[in-house]
């Protein structure tokens, strides 16, 4: 059973759980931040995800993600971080009240703190964006839905230098497979949004408690 996520009931819900865990990664410095979109496509909950532009310098170039970038030193904090990057990336402006809260930190390769921020943007038509053409190839969306399906979830094993290391996880099934830190927030926002009926893919993957 798929959870109305987008009712009141599900928006205080959300809200009330992450509270406290807002309170205290807010006022935390963090290195970046995202916005994780929770809108309403065709009638259905969604994630929206962006492509990153195959131009761009650095290995991530070309993979999904949310969207969100560094820290400038004049954001007030992690929120208007995210807030900031998804108008210059999308040109889609979220009022900060519709933001529900903040998920858990990840981490990158590099040890910066991402903040991933979980804000409401309601209906939503993603050809009526206006994305950065520097910075993102494709914008679209998930249902939650299809998020939801076990057939659509699964894993991916990192090696180095022909050594395993760790396992992630990993959607697949879309427009584009998602991965890495972006397939981890993709869990904590599931585990936020459906903790009834959303499960880790991965026995060995917990997460985290709010």
């Amino acid at each position: 059973m798929v959870p109305d996520c987008l009712s009141a009931e599900g928006e205080r819900r959300c809200r009330q759980l992450l509270a406290r865990a807002t309170a205290r990664y807010r006022a935390r410095p963090a290195g970046a931040a995202v916005l994780v979109a929770l809108c309403l496509v065709r009638g259905a909950p969604a994630l929206l995800y962006t492509l990153r532009s195959s131009r761009l310098a650095g290995r991530h170039k070309g993979d999904v993600s949310f969207p969100g970038g560094k820290c400038d030193p004049d954001d007030q904090d992690v929120v208007h971080t995210a807030l900031r990057e998804t108008l210059e990336e999308l040109g889609l402006a979220v009022p900060e009240h519709h933001v529900w809260g903040i998920l858990h930190p990840v981490f990158d390769q590099q040890k910066t703190s991402v903040a991933p921020v979980l804000a409401s943007v309601g209906p939503l038509d993603p050809r009526s964006l206006r994305p950065n053409l520097d910075e993102v190839d494709e914008v679209f969306t998930l249902p939650v839905a299809h998020l939801l399906q076990a057939r659509n979830q699964g894993y991916t094993h990192f090696c180095q230098r022909g050594h395993y290391r760790y396992t992630l996880p990993v959607f697949l099934h879309g427009p584009h497979r998602i991965w890495g830190l972006t397939a981890i927030i993709t869990e904590f926002t599931l585990q936020v949004l459906a903790p009834g009926t959303y499960q880790p893919h991965l026995a060995g993957f917990q997460v985290p408690r709010y």
